[in-house]
Parts: C-alpha cells; structure tokens; sequence
C-alpha cells in the first residue's frame, strides 16, 4: 500500500465540518476572499487533506459546500400553480430562506467573473433548481392551467429574476408576503388562463 492509500478518506461528520466552515467563511468573506488554507484554518484540518478530497481546488470544495447546505425539499405538488410556487419560493432552501439567499450573494461576483465556478455553479447546483421549477410548470401545462403560448424559458425563472432585483438592487429582503403578490400580480396574470 502507498501511504495515499493508508490515509483516512474525508467523508462522514469530519467532511460536513469542512463544508461548514467553508459556508461559514463564503457568508465571511465572499468566493473572491475565500482560501483553502483559510478553511483549512476554520475546519482544524490540513490544507493537504482540503487538496486530497478536493482536488479541483476552491470551486470543487465550494461547489460541494453549496450542493450540502441544504438538501433540496420534496417538489411541491398542489394540484395549483399558484400553491407550488408559494411552495417552492417561501419554503426551505427558496428565497424566504435567509441562508439560502446569503449564499448565494457571496458567489454572485465569481458567477460573472469566474468562468470555472459559473460553469459548475450551474451544472452542478443551479441545474437541480431549474428541474425543480420546470416540473412545476410542466404539471400547471398538464392540468390545462397555462396559456398555450407561453414561453417557459421565459417564464420559469421571471419569479426568482423580480424578487432578486428587489433584493440586490434595492436592498429588500424577500418575504412570503411579496412573493406571493408577485405570484398573483404578475406571475399568474402573465401565465395562466383567463377564466
């Protein structure tokens, strides 16, 4: 055996350590200031072991801290479009979640800065969200609730797009309550069939 191979593998409690300190420092510091060695500092772990598990360096090892933070909830299933999105925006992990939105401002700067991070950003944390919001959608076309020539490329991310403009350019915290107008006042009028 070679000393690699004798080596305890990160995993388990000792990996969700590291993980959490690597949330804890993105809230800190952002992606930008964000190092291995500093995580390595946070977890009480060497910056060889961050390396060994992590061998795509800070994207890998944020990437997996983000993919962990929260497990992403059961779709909502209402039968109603209206519900699922109330569901699926102000439950855990949507943009009610203080955690959830924080996160997410300590990449928005690497997101259009950082090639690498954007593209496993979206592929690997962002892709699981839009599946999420497209069957959502696709069941609302299913019960007949959407007009015929909506175009869901434009649709499904309109809710999330309002509500963060709200949130990074006017500096309001997203709530159930302004969601939910969202969803009536535009989201709906602009998607669904007029009784």
């Amino acid at each position: 055996m070679t000393p690699a191979e004798t080596r305890p593998r990160v995993e388990g409690d000792r990996e969700q350590e590291i993980l959490d300190a690597t949330l804890e420092l993105l809230g800190e510091v952002g992606y930008d200031r964000l190092t291995m060695d500093a995580v390595a500092t946070r977890a009480k772990a060497s910056k060889a072991t961050l390396y060994r598990r992590w061998g795509g360096g800070k994207v890998a090892l944020v990437i997996d801290a983000l993919k962990a933070a929260k497990q992403q909830p059961d779709l909502p299933d209402t039968g109603s479009l209206r519900e699922d999105l109330r569901a699926a925006f102000c439950g855990m992990g949507g943009l009610t979640d203080d955690e959830a939105v924080s996160h997410f401002t300590s990449i928005l700067t690497a997101i259009s800065v950082d090639p690498e991070f954007a593209t496993a950003f979206r592929r690997d944390v962002l892709e699981a969200k839009i599946a999420g919001s497209r069957t959502i959608w696709e069941r609302a076309r299913a019960r007949g609730e959407l007009r015929d020539d909506v175009d869901l490329e434009l649709m499904e991310p309109a809710l999330a797009g309002i509500v963060m403009h709200r949130v990074f350019l006017l500096g309001r915290a997203p709530d159930a309550d302004t969601i939910t107008r969202v969803i009536d006042q535009i989201i709906l009028p602009a998607a669904t069939r007029r009784p």
